[in-house]
């Protein structure tokens, strides 16, 4: 039993970290994004690799701590997953046909872009409720998280500056940062 818990652990920090990072990192390549006036080479190759862990990471939240959110965590991580799948490919695509700005890359890709984005958003809010549920994170992570998600939603509906969604990206990473935080900083017992 000793060598499942150190494994457990050991899985846990890895979680924890790549929840700490791999957001982090993608809310800067959006600030250098907005600070240049659209992509660079370099700044494509950051958010490649702050997307590379992010299809896995809502899965590793699920996995890392009892009580688990229900099945519906599960196909909320499981899409939120397919979307940043798809989102890494959009990247280095975006480098490959040398694409200047996240609206160019829109336009370019069209309907699949957005039905990626809706897996997102779906994905992103199951996941949120049932980790409400399951009460074993801090509801404030969760909330944020869904807020952003639900600031991503909203300024895709409405004709508004492309910019205005790396607000609610960046309030999304930080409900995922927070998360990361409490599985690696604070005691994690399941609500009574």
């Amino acid at each position: 039993m000793k060598q499942h818990d150190a494994h457990l652990s050991q899985f846990s920090i890895a979680v924890g970290i790549a929840a700490l990072v791999a957001p982090a990192l993608h809310s800067a390549t959006d600030a250098l994004e907005w600070y240049y006036g659209g992509f660079s080479v370099a700044q494509l190759w950051l958010n490649y690799i702050a997307f590379l862990p992010m299809p896995w990471l809502l899965l590793g939240l699920y996995a890392v701590r009892k009580p688990r959110p229900n099945v519906v965590g599960l196909i909320g991580a499981l899409l939120y997953g397919a979307a940043f799948t798809y989102f890494a490919h959009t990247t280095l695509y975006a480098m490959a046909e040398k694409i200047p700005t996240y609206e160019a890359l829109w336009a370019r890709l069209g309907s699949i872009y957005t039905v990626h984005g809706a897996f997102m958003v779906l994905g992103g809010f199951m996941f949120a409720w049932s980790a409400l549920r399951a009460g074993w994170l801090p509801k404030w992570p969760l909330l944020l998280f869904a807020a952003g998600v639900a600031l991503n939603l909203l300024l895709a509906l409405i004709p508004a500056p492309d910019i205005l969604q790396t607000i609610g990206t960046a309030a999304r990473n930080l409900g995922l940062v927070a998360m990361g935080y409490a599985i690696l900083f604070r005691q994690l017992k399941p609500a009574a």
